[in-house]
Parts: C-alpha cells; sequence; structure tokens
C-alpha cells in the first residue's frame, strides 16, 4: 500500500488527506493509567512543621474546588497509608468499648450500671485533647494509640467506686448512704493507681529521649486522660450512678403497674 492511503472495508484504496488531517503538536510521549482510567501523579511533602493530616485535609479542599466535572482524585503512598491507619484506628477504638461495655455488664449484672462505669471515657477525652492542645501537638496516629489504651486504664476507678457502693447496698444500706460511704473509703487506691499510671507515663510525655518526640503524643494522651477522669470521675460517677438508679426504679415501677404489680421501696439520705 502506498504511502498516504489507507484501504477500506471494501478493499479499496483512499487518499489519507480525504479522511484525516495531520497536525503537528506536543504531547505526552507516555499515557500512565489507573483503575484503566488516565490518571496523574502528582508528589508533594510537608515543610514548616505541617502535620501530614493538615495537608491532606488541605489538599483535598483544593481537589474539591478546582477539579472539573468528571475528574476524581485518590492518595497514595504515606498519605494513603496514614487514612487507612486512622479509620482502623476509629474502629479499633469502637471495639475497644463495646467489649468493655460487654464485660462490665456481665460484671454487674446489669445493662445500666456499665453506662455509669463508662462516663469516666468522655471525661477522659477532656483531659486527652486539653494536654495535646497545650503541649502543641494534633491528633495523630501515636496520640490515637494512647486513647485507646484510656478506654482500659479511666473505667477502673468508676469500678472502684460503682462495685463498692453495690456491696454496701447489698448489706443492707441504702443508695444515698452507700454513695457518701463508698467514694471517701474508696479514694485512696483510685488516688494511688492513677498516681502510679500517670508518674509511669510521664517520660514518654515529656518526650525527652532518642526519638521519643515521636512517642510523645501517646504519653501527653493517656497523661492528660488519666488527670481529668481521677479528677472528674469523683464528682461526676457518684451523681450520675444516683440519676441512673432513680432512673431505673421508675422505670421498673412503670413496668410493673403495667403488669398490674407494683413494688414499694425506701431510699434514705
Amino acid at each position: 500500500m502506498s504511502p498516504g492511503f489507507i484501504r477500506t472495508p471494501k478493499g479499496g484504496l483512499i487518499k489519507l488527506a480525504q479522511v484525516v488531517r495531520v497536525e503537528e503538536g506536543i504531547g505526552p510521549n507516555l499515557i500512565n493509567r489507573r483503575d484503566r482510567q488516565r490518571s496523574s501523579t502528582i508528589y508533594a511533602d510537608t515543610t514548616g512543621g505541617k502535620v501530614l493530616g493538615e495537608a491532606i485535609a488541605e489538599a483535598e479542599v483544593l481537589m474539591k474546588k478546582y477539579l472539573p466535572a468528571g475528574y476524581s482524585y485518590s492518595f497514595t503512598g504515606q498519605a494513603e497509608a496514614f487514612k487507612e491507619s486512622f479509620q482502623f484506628l476509629i474502629f479499633a477504638l469502637i471495639e475497644a468499648i463495646v467489649i468493655v461495655y460487654m464485660v462490665l455488664a456481665m460484671q454487674f449484672n446489669s445493662f445500666l450500671h456499665p453506662f455509669t462505669v463508662m462516663l469516666a471515657l468522655p471525661l477522659s477525652t477532656v483531659g486527652a485533647f486539653g494536654a495535646l492542645y497545650v503541649m502543641g501537638d494534633t491528633i495523630s496516629i501515636i496520640s490515637m494509640i494512647g486513647m485507646i489504651t484510656l478506654t482500659a486504664l479511666v473505667v477502673k476507678n468508676s469500678i472502684l467506686l460503682i462495685d463498692y457502693t453495690n456491696t454496701l447496698r447489698g448489706r443492707g444500706m441504702s443508695r444515698n448512704e452507700a454513695v457518701l460511704q463508698a467514694s471517701p473509703v474508696r479514694l485512696r487506691p483510685i488516688l494511688m493507681t492513677a498516681v502510679t499510671t500517670i508518674l509511669g507515663v510521664l517520660p514518654v510525655a515529656l518526650g525527652y529521649s532518642a526519638g521519643g518526640e515521636a512517642r510523645a503524643g501517646m504519653g501527653r494522651a493517656t497523661f492528660g486522660g488519666m488527670f481529668a477522669s481521677t479528677l472528674l470521675t469523683l464528682f461526676v460517677v457518684p451523681v450520675a450512678y444516683t440519676l441512673l438508679d432513680e432512673f431505673q426504679k421508675r422505670i421498673k415501677s412503670v413496668f410493673g403497674r403495667g403488669r398490674g404489680g407494683g413494688t414499694v421501696s425506701k431510699e434514705g439520705g
């Protein structure tokens, strides 16, 4: 076949100039594809002390603002690993909370008292986020590991209070009297275990060792969470225990009247 001609489906020849127009221009010498679609990779790094999480959030804002319709974006490398790891840690945190609730429900033989015990978890986040903010840290994978650790550490203060309160009530003491007596008696073991944990994570929180700055976020989150939960638990948990117990009694009385029965109880204080 002569140059400048192409063959038709019927076998004839026609000039190429009759069907196309040849123009010289600049084009890519390599076309990259991902998931069978054309793709371009942009490499970037963080500078000026900016953490990876903030850089990812800012990049997503820019992509949503400037990418035209029909285009999509995704992260690779360290950014992809960071997003996946953060999602797995969030799932691990939720899973830890569910497991702690199940264990407490079996221990106290109640579905309501575990909520009183686990009230220490949101109280601990106040101290954890506060410590990270004061020290200039951000929520990272390392600090998230410290918060997951807090789910098992901070509930022990509430367990000591609620368990001894139930023990006193089992001996015939009224609810309010049991709460007022359990808090002073359990104050010493609560402070002993809390201070031991706080002092144990203090070297990690200071981050003075070689490479300690990378682990400091975990220690600071644990330090702040234990400190805040220890102080707040002593005041909040007894009040929450009294309110939830009163709520439980009202629910039982309502359902008891609905079945044609009733209960009579007397609380001192």
